[in-house]
């Protein structure tokens, strides 16, 4: 894929500069609006608005919304009134809101001078809710029927009105007062006889959310039902809007990249690696480096509180990498497993007994396993005596045993109390499970040597 997107970017280049704009606009037209926004991506940005202008009007809006924030925020710098009326006119409502959401003050005031006034009102009614809502990633434009419909009525509604409409495979039905009480599939319309009536042909208790909802909620729906869009509804379950599997799928994407950069001990950023400075880099990482740092201070004073014991048994000190990476080692499995679990939804609070109990029996095979290995391991290759072997053998099942459990318990505790459980990431919990494992090496390795 790589390959094949060099290959046309120089083609691109190419036909550029010999400014064959037929050719290249031929070859553009054929490519999908994804595909040419990464494309523009890579090109040079001062043949950017060019290039814009070369694709079809639908076209050229679709390959808008692909693309990244600071390459709409150049091009709209660039475009005369007329040309971003004609940009607008072609968005969706919730990405026209997305759009506004993201560009500066000053350019929000050009888009919302240049949009028509419902799209305008709608935009800022969007804009109203909270930032992680079901609200917020909402559009309001669908199909909807009346229960008293019939399917000659309802597919000739839909040929009239669905051009406009993100989505018409899912047509949601509502009474007098808009609110919900049904919905019907575009196959179900048409594989049923034209007299038939809505009202008798839809399904009635579907699923909904509310505006209020939060939106990593509602992404999972999507991936539990397997939905193409999802209804949103007010207080008085009043239909206001839908949220499609597109934005799903965004707002997904978005939750696990932040997850994982907690879990790696870097504060989130939504900006792509490579339009990201090394100065911002080194602002998201500091913070959690310096105190990953100080508290990685602990690990050095339990070893100068032992300090006696290592004089005595100098050969104690190779092994404290190993029972610390271990240790750290166990305790990533299970935070990172359970922080999945929570995000997914199949975890709550109330599920910690029966996930500290699993860890347990987890815990014990993990150690007794490792702990049979290392010590075969120390007589026979290390050649040490068989207390020492059985003080860090010892160690390493305690080790073993509690990393597990304080890589689970962390994470549901934490988000309990309400902080993202992906706070309690495997260098956090590495750092403590490094304090506990020195801990009990050295209490179990004075009581065994008498030290």
């Amino acid at each position: 894929m790589r390959a094949s997107n060099d290959l046309l970017l120089t083609t691109l280049e190419t036909l550029l500069c010999e400014k064959k704009y037929g050719v290249l606009r031929e070859l553009l037209i054929i490519q999908n609006p994804a595909d040419i926004a990464a494309l523009f991506e890579e090109a040079p940005a001062h043949s950017l608005p060019l290039l814009f202008r070369l694709l079809p009007k639908a076209l050229a809006a679709e390959t808008f919304v692909e693309m990244e924030p600071d390459l709409q925020e150049l091009l709209i710098r660039g475009f005369s009134d007329t040309e971003l009326k004609a940009v607008l006119d072609e968005l969706y409502l919730d990405d026209a809101a997305a759009l506004v959401d993201e560009m500066p003050a000053i350019l929000v005031k050009r888009i919302l001078r240049n949009a028509d006034p419902h799209t305008r009102k709608m935009i800022n009614q969007i804009l109203q809710y909270p930032e992680d809502s079901a609200g917020s990633i909402m559009t309001i434009e669908y199909v909807r029927l009346r229960p008293h419909m019939t399917v000659e009525e309802s597919i000739l509604h839909i040929r009239r009105t669905g051009v406009d409409k993100e989505t018409i495979y899912t047509c949601y039905v509502t009474d007098n007062n808009r609110k919900l009480i049904g919905i019907i599939s575009a196959k179900t319309l048409l594989l049923s006889d034209d007299d038939a009536l809505v009202e008798d042909l839809m399904e009635t208790n579907p699923i909904f959310v509310h505006t209020t909802e939060d939106k990593e909620r509602v992404a999972q729906l999507f991936d539990k039902y397997d939905f193409l869009s999802l209804p949103v509804v007010d207080e008085e379950q009043r239909l206001v809007g839908i949220v499609t599997v597109d934005d799903a799928i965004d707002v997904l994407q978005e939750a696990y990249t932040e997850d994982i950069e907690r879990m790696a001990a870097i504060v989130p950023s939504d900006r792509p690696y490579l339009k990201t400075s090394a100065f911002e880099l080194y602002k998201a990482r500091i913070p959690w480096l310096m105190i990953l740092m100080v508290s990685a201070t602990f690990t050095g004073m339990i070893i100068t509180s032992f300090e006696s014991a290592l004089a005595a048994q100098v050969v104690l000190t190779a092994f404290i990498p190993m029972l610390m990476d271990t240790g750290g080692n166990c305790g990533s499995q299970s935070s990172t497993t359970v922080i999945r679990g929570l995000s997914l939804g199949e975890l709550a609070f109330s599920d910690l007994p029966r996930v500290l109990g699993k860890e347990f029996r987890v815990s014990l095979l993990c150690g007794l396993t490792l702990s049979a290995v290392n010590f075969l391991k120390l007589l026979f290759f290390d050649r040490v005596g068989i207390t020492i072997a059985a003080v860090v053998s010892l160690t390493l099942i305690c080790t073993v045993f509690c990393a597990k459990l304080v890589g689970c318990a962390l994470p549901i505790l934490s988000e309990r109390a309400g902080f993202d459980p992906a706070v309690m990431s495997s260098p956090f919990i590495t750092t403590i499970v490094d304090a506990i494992s020195l801990t009990i090496y050295f209490s179990i390795a004075t009581f065994l040597l008498h030290l």
